[in-house]
This record gives structure tokens, sequence and C-alpha cells, in this order.
């Protein structure tokens, strides 16, 4: 059994090593043509019966045709790829999912081989799957914080180029040239696609799609009633941008008078392990009751299980949305 299951890994990290490779020789421009494909598929889902061409678009969720298929039986596989897209990598759902499978499975057949112990094992193998897409998350969160620090400056770039007298579509394009990324790329894509000939609506929206932050829902919200009612354009834009910076403000406001809990939070999270660490270093033969004794591997799995709760629970609360 053991060497069945060292024969898969290795053809999975096989799989894994060589499949990027040989998918990475063919080029961006296929990468290029994808995102706009994906575009009017979107604005096709929205009902928008002005496109002329039906366009089908084969988007692989996995190099491996097997795990393809099945991916797409399930809807929460789209859900995944957006997802990692937000974050932005490149990596495919099917190969994120490997990646968490093959972490699983070494980290279950070392605990158990280590400390011999089944549920141990289960245990680490089903926290050892969660940390592709627990990093996936974190390079979403600070890829969406970067973007939201930079979003005012590329409103207010935006209203100097209406007031000037350029189009907003040239504006979008000055964006995508002039600020950092990740804004200036998601703008980028954008003026890409309406340049294609994907209506303006339908690129705000997708851009909407692509960015969930609550200030791109204002900004898009506020161009396209601009577009139907009519109004200064430039004044909306100047408008939107100081109300962003106001709520930066009261949300710095915010995090000045929650530092006290937020610190006593952080420290209730981080006491329970550093003090195992440190009665295991100091008593050794009062920590290893809980790996020698048949109930301990269930206490430290019941006590982690609480330890998760209660941070999400204290960090909810700390935390204070603006």
């Amino acid at each position: 059994m053991a060497f069945f299951l060292a024969s898969l890994t290795f053809l999975v990290v096989v799989v894994m090593v060589l499949f990027p490779l040989w998918m990475a020789g063919r080029g961006g421009q296929q990468e290029i043509v994808r995102r706009r494909l994906e575009a009017i598929e979107k604005a096709q889902k929205r009902g928008q019966a002005s496109l002329e061409l039906q366009l089908i678009r084969d988007e692989l969720l996995s190099s491996v045709q097997p795990l393809h298929r099945l991916l797409l039986r399930w809807r929460w596989a789209a859900r995944l790829r957006e997802f990692v897209a937000q974050a932005g990598m490149k990596i495919k759902p099917g190969k994120l999912l490997l990646f968490s499978g093959v972490l699983a499975l070494g980290s279950y057949l070392v605990v158990r081989t280590i400390l011999h112990l089944v549920s141990l094992g289960a245990v680490a193998g089903a926290a050892a799957s969660l940390l592709p897409i627990a990093f996936v998350a974190f390079r979403r969160w600070r890829r969406l914080r970067a973007f939201e620090r930079n979003f005012p400056e590329a409103i207010d770039l935006l209203g100097r180029a209406v007031r000037a007298g350029h189009a907003f579509t040239t504006g979008l394009e000055m964006i995508g040239k002039e600020l950092p990324e990740p804004v200036a790329g998601e703008f980028r894509i954008t003026f890409e696609e309406q340049n294609f000939g994907l209506s303006l609506k339908d690129a705000l929206l997708n851009l909407a799609e692509r960015v969930p932050l609550i200030d791109v829902r204002f900004f898009v919200t506020a161009l396209l009633i601009q577009k139907e009612t009519g109004g200064n354009l430039a004044e909306i834009l100047d408008n939107l941008s100081r109300v962003i910076r106001e709520r930066f403000k009261i949300l710095g406001e915010v995090r000045i008078r929650t530092a006290q809990g937020r610190m006593t939070a952080a420290i209730l999270i981080a006491l329970p392990p550093l003090m195992m660490g440190l009665l295991g270093s100091l008593n050794p033969g009062y920590i290893g009751l809980l790996f020698n004794d048949p109930w301990g591997p269930y206490m430290l799995a019941a006590g982690g299980a609480l330890q998760v709760t209660g941070s999400a629970l204290l960090w909810k609360i700390v935390h204070i949305e603006v």
C-alpha cells in the first residue's frame, strides 16, 4: 500500500511539473484572446442580445483532461477559477486541487509514519490541504487592498482626462499606462474589451465582477447612471474620489480605536500554541500524554477546532467594515 501511494504521488508531481512547462511554451497571445472571449461570454450571460456573433469558449479548468471533465460538472469550479483570477494568479483550478491533494496525502503519510496515529494524520492532512487555498486567499486579499489604495488616484486621473477634453475611453487607456498594478492591469483589460467591440457598459460590469470591491461598484454604477441620464462626468468622478478618500479616513480612525481589541485578539489567538510549545520544551512528559493516551488525539483535534472557531469570532469582532 505504501509503495502504491508513493508511486501515485510521484506520477501526480510529474504531471504537475511537466504540463505547466509545456503550456508555458505556447506563448502569451492565447491568454489575451482568452480574456477577450471571456468578457464577451459574460455579456451574453447577462442577456445582451446586441452581440451578433455567438462565440463559444473552451476554458480548461485543468490540463489533465479527466480532471477537467470532472470539474465541469460542478459550479464551484468556475467560482474557484474566478477566485484565483482575482488573486492575479494564472494557475488552473485543477492544478490547485492537485497541490492540495498531494499536500494532504504527504502530510497524512508523514504524521502517520512518525506518530503512528491515523486520526492525527487525517487532521494534519486536512489542514495541509487548505494551505494552497489559504495562499490564494492571501494573494487575493493583498491584491484587492493594493487596488483599493490606488483606485482614488485612478478616478482622479480619469476626471482630469475628461476635463481636459479627452474621451472617456482614452482616460481608461491612460490609467492602464501610467498607474501601478493591479489598477493599471484591470483598467487595461477594460479598455481592451471595449476596444475589441464590447459595449462600454458590459466592459464596466466585467470590471466590477473581476474586482469585487464596493468602491468599484459605486464607480461603475455612477458611470452607468451618468451615461443614461447625462450630467457633468468630471464632477461626478471628483465627488466619487472624495467619498472614497473620506471612507479611508474613517477606516483609519476605526483602526486606531480598535487597536487595543485587535492586540488582545492576537494575544488570545497566539497564547494556546505558544503555551503548548513552552510546556513541551520544559516538561515533555506533561504534553506527551496528549500523544500517548488514546483520547489524546481527539482532545487535540477538539482543541484545534475550538481554537480556529474562537480565532475566527475574535477576528470578526475586531474588524469593522466601513
